[in-house]
């Protein structure tokens, strides 16, 4: 968790594995956001919270591939509640589901995105389609005719990972743009999400 004060009160932000007890949140949310997730299990998500209020910023997730040559680790999910946006929430939980894909040792990291500049500022690389292992690359195209085929490939090796410090001083102070204090609160939608509910299936918002 990370410490700081806000007046009088200790504000504690942090990334946590989800619960079961979360599975009933997460699935509104997805559902909310008009997307589909058909490997849902709420363990595979992590979710990032503000431990004062146990008020939840954001979510993602990874998904473990098994394939004929071994396993290969996408980061499939990553969401920033529009009240957290551009607070270094989403930078946070990519680094903890990068962490968790090293600790289950996955040596290297893809995502699959129109939005490659979300990740590049973590070490994520594009990589041409010929150029990745066939399950990835059959994976690539599968995303490409859910989403278009400006999609293309990024990777990071787990150790190669990095968080901005731009980004861990933003998660440091972060608070909701509807605080209570200001009377009312935000009613999410699926373009508070950053998503167009016309699309299939994956969009990233690092709300970094």
């Amino acid at each position: 968790a990370i410490h700081l004060s806000r007046g009088c009160v200790t504000v504690d932000m942090y990334v946590r594995d989800a619960k079961n007890r979360d599975e009933v949140w997460l699935l509104d949310r997805i559902e909310e956001a008009e997307l589909d997730d058909p490997a849902f299990r709420s363990r595979d998500y992590v979710i990032a919270l503000d431990e004062e209020t146990s008020r939840k910023a954001g979510f993602g997730r990874i998904r473990v591939h098994t394939v004929d040559a071994g396993e290969f680790c996408e980061l499939a999910f990553v969401y920033t509640l529009a009240p957290w946006r551009q607070q270094g929430v989403g930078a946070h939980i990519i680094e903890r589901l990068v962490a968790e894909a090293g600790d289950g040792g996955n040596d290297t990291v893809y995502t699959f995105t129109r939005q490659p500049g979300y990740f590049s500022p973590f070490g994520f690389e594009p990589r041409e389609a010929a150029d990745l292992p066939e399950a990835v690359r059959d994976r690539l195209e599968t995303v490409r005719e859910e989403r278009g085929d400006d999609v293309i490939a990024l990777q990071v090796d787990v150790d190669g990972f990095s968080v901005p410090e731009e980004f861990r001083d933003r998660f440091k102070a972060a608070s909701p743009a509807d605080d209570p204090e200001d009377g009312e609160t935000v009613e999410e939608s699926a373009e508070d999400f950053g998503i167009d509910p016309s699309e299939a299936t994956y969009k990233y918002d690092t709300g970094s």
